[in-house]
């Protein structure tokens, strides 16, 4: 295999392929339908808006770095192909989580609601990561700033997550530890390639200088995170379709002159 020299090869090589297949593989199974598409297109949106300045500032600081003519052009100091990367990871992994969800299967219970409780567990956990996470920024060693800022960023979105149903999201534990864990493991592959290429480089003045495989843990946990906020979002979009249909479909039911 010819390695990658700039980082749309990265995502023609390594992106689009997978993506193409599944996206094959699910139109051919009628399951490229509007709720799906409905959610991949927010889910899009709220990663290019959340995620860009945060790329932004930990480029700026230098946390990571591109190979000479690695990038064309930048947009807002971030690389287009980032751009292009934000949209691509959701396309996969959400494509994945399609797929392996089946119609009917670990379906969400309609008729549950979240207890004010479970809403308050959900949004402390969450912020407790974000807390540690600002933590690590503010008052830990430059060697953890990576990692601080990844934890800090992610715990709002995951304490938003938990607090709207995070016992539905622990009922279909199995889809979201599947739909996170291979995804994960295949970026984490393609970003170690793309390092060895010299596409990009992470700075080890800012890591804990931990690996996994060649990997700085940061970028592991980096992919875990992103692929956990779509998955969990994609489900709970989901659920949240379906609750209003149901109920929907009750408030038609019980309509005066409704009945037979």
């Amino acid at each position: 295999m010819i390695p990658p020299t700039t980082y749309f090869d990265v995502h023609v090589t390594f992106l689009l392929p997978p993506i193409l297949g599944l996206g094959l593989l699910a139109w051919r199974r009628n399951r490229l339908d509007r709720r799906f598409l409905g959610g991949l297109a927010v889910l899009i949106a709220l990663a290019v808006g959340y995620t860009t300045p945060w790329d932004a500032r930990l480029i700026a600081i230098g946390v990571w770095r591109y190979g000479e003519g690695a990038v064309a052009r930048r947009l807002l100091g971030v690389p287009l192909g980032e751009y292009v990367f934000f949209v691509l990871q959701p396309a996969l992994t959400l494509l994945w989580v399609r797929w392996i969800t089946r119609d009917g299967d670990d379906s969400p219970r309609v008729a549950s609601r979240q207890s004010p409780g479970n809403r308050l567990a959900g949004l402390l956990a969450g912020a407790a990561i974000a807390v540690v996470g600002g933590w690590l920024v503010i008052a830990g060693p430059e060697t953890r700033l990576y990692l601080g800022a990844i934890l800090l960023w992610a715990g709002p979105v995951l304490a938003i997550q938990w607090a709207y149903d995070w016992p539905s999201l622990r009922r279909r534990g199995r889809t979201i530890a599947v739909g996170v864990l291979v995804p994960t493991g295949y970026l984490c592959l393609v970003d170690r390639i793309a390092i060895d290429a010299g596409i990009w480089t992470i700075a080890p003045a800012y890591t804990t200088g931990l690996t996994i495989g060649g990997l700085p843990v940061e970028e592991g946990l980096f992919f875990l995170v992103t692929n956990c906020f779509l998955a969990q979002g994609y489900l709970l979009y989901d659920e949240l379709i379906e609750r209003r249909t149901a109920d929907a479909a009750g408030r038609t039911a019980g309509a005066p002159g409704t009945e037979a």
